[in-house]
């Protein structure tokens, strides 16, 4: 069931001290404030600079202005979101942030090992909707994750079940202001499109869609995690770099489900649907030592070296 913020802090149990990412935004700043109210003292903020439009330095202004009048010291990383060839503008600016996050928590003194996004229910399920239209599989049916850690940080969403009017209920409650980023209205990002039209008409015809959707990328995350289990247990026998003829002794989709694991965890690399059909085809065809491998998979390359298959960048 949908939360009130009251409702998510209350169960929020994060490692201190805390960083909150504060845009400046409706969302973070409903985050920041319910933060250092519960912690004070251990709360601090990291604004990033994405520099994309002229709009940005106003952010920061009003960022550097309420961190000092809540007494919450505040990082400012500027980066270079612009995004390159074949990287949409979406996934380039989620790179720059996460990077300049990592590199804000490492700059602190101490280091900061607990950062808090404000990505709340909407969001949510605006992320399923668009992998569903991706044909996505259950990593991104899973949707965000709650909680997860990545490079010595832990990252957290307490927000998941709390909806984006009921943020702005709040704010507008305490009387706080927030700005509003003008590219959220451009519908030339599918986000955007899905948050103007979709949204409201799931509103009218399902009311309780925050609610049923989000259970339903649980289930996905929680068949994914049997999945990953089962990746791992069958990467104990096949080995780190794959043995291909140990692979070869898996049904297909176990091989799918092992070189995805192996790929993702091993490398951050993750293979199309048509990739992975094309690597276990020639996986199927690989019975003679002659046999060569070689297929772009993600940004990378998968090919045979001797018994193993083996993944590279170039």
């Amino acid at each position: 069931m949908t939360r009130s913020l009251a409702q998510a802090m209350d169960a929020f149990r994060p490692g201190l001290p805390l960083a909150v990412a504060y845009s400046g935004g409706a969302d973070s700043t409903a985050l920041l404030l319910a933060c250092a109210e519960k912690w004070p003292g251990q709360i601090s903020a990291i604004h990033i600079h994405h520099g994309l439009q002229a709009a940005a330095d106003g952010f920061e202004q009003h960022c550097r202005a309420t961190c000092a009048r809540l007494g919450v010291p505040l990082q400012v990383l500027r980066v270079d979101a612009r995004p390159g060839p074949g990287q949409s503008p979406e996934d380039a600016a989620r790179s720059a942030r996460y990077a300049a996050l990592r590199q804000a928590a490492v700059a602190a003194h101490p280091p900061i090992r607990h950062i808090a996004l404000a990505q709340h229910a909407d969001d949510q399920v605006e992320t399923l909707l668009l992998a569903l239209s991706r044909g996505a599989g259950l990593p991104g049916l899973s949707a965000m994750p709650a909680q997860w850690e990545r490079d010595g940080i832990c990252y957290y969403r307490p927000l998941l079940e709390v909806s984006g009017l009921a943020l702005r209920e709040d704010l507008r409650a305490r009387g706080a202001t927030w700005i509003e980023d003008p590219s959220n209205a451009d519908e030339q990002y599918t986000r955007n499109r899905i948050r103007a039209r979709l949204l409201p008409a799931l509103e009218a015809t399902f009311p309780q869609f925050r609610d049923t959707f989000g259970r339903s990328a649980a289930h996905a995350a929680q068949a994914q995690g049997l999945l990953d289990e089962l990746a791992a247990q069958d990467l104990a026998q096949v080995g780190q770099p794959p043995q291909i003829d140990r692979l070869r002794e898996l049904a297909r989709e176990r091989q799918a489900n092992a070189l995805r694991h192996w790929l993702r965890s091993a490398h951050g690399a993750a293979a199309s649907t048509a990739q992975m059909e094309e690597l276990l085809d020639q996986i199927a065809a690989c019975s003679t030592r002659g046999h060569g491998i070689r297929l772009k998979v993600g940004a990378g390359h998968v090919e045979r070296q001797g018994p193993v298959l083996a993944w590279y960048n170039p």
